[in-house]
């Protein structure tokens, strides 16, 4: 019977937690940049479009 390669599912593991946390740090600098932009291009509560 064959041994199994520890190191191998070791190095698997570590790339999965590093893609997930690399998702996760895009994802959280999306988020902190979408609200700036936001209101610009969008108008206020209550607000009217100013297109005549």
């Amino acid at each position: 019977m064959a041994k199994p390669n520890y190191q191998h599912e070791k190095r698997q593991k570590d790339l999965a937690k590093k893609k997930k946390k690399e998702e996760k740090m895009r994802r959280k600098a999306e988020k902190a940049n979408a609200p700036k932009e936001g209101p610009e291009t969008s108008p206020a509560e209550g607000e009217t479009p100013s297109t005549p």
